[in-house]
């Protein structure tokens, strides 16, 4: 008889584990606090983490093609390179926000974002354009609390 691996129960496991004990999770398996993200985004790094722990990270070769690739992607623009990802709609996503009765919808691109065929490198850009007056894109568009800063 052969010892079944483990690994794919604790990976399944996640999906109905509660959130508090997904967090306790994290700060077991990162040795940090758990960041304030929703819950698919702790699975999948908890998901990647227990896997990395059991089997192994990627390789030296892998990390150095990875940060090659992210070099070529911003062009060691610094300020580019702090951006988050997590923080920024996935390409493709649909925002949808009704001014004065007239919905407006909003496509995320590799490069900005579509509004009406055009496209725009900013939401706020977006939202003057629908409003005619100054906003924050993504508060406008709901994706950022204004008063609480996230």
């Amino acid at each position: 008889m052969t010892k079944q691996d483990p690994i794919p129960a604790r990976l399944a496991a996640l999906k109905t584990t509660s959130t508090p004990d997904l967090k306790q999770q994290w700060r077991d398996l990162f040795d940090s606090e758990p960041p304030p993200f929703n819950r698919r985004y702790l699975e999948s790094r908890l998901a990647y983490r227990i896997q990395e722990l059991a089997y192994g990270g990627l390789k030296p070769e892998t990390v150095k093609r990875l940060e090659a690739l992210g070099e070529q992607l911003d062009g060691g623009d610094r300020k580019k390179s702090r951006i988050r990802a997590d923080l920024t709609p996935i390409v493709g996503t649909r925002l949808i926000r009704e001014w004065q009765g007239v919905e407006h919808l909003v496509t995320v691109t590799a490069d900005g974002f579509e509004w009406q065929g055009r496209p725009y490198k900013s939401l706020s850009a977006i939202a003057r354009a629908i409003t005619g007056t100054r906003w924050n894109g993504w508060v406008f568009f709901g994706l950022k609390n204004h008063r609480r800063g996230a």
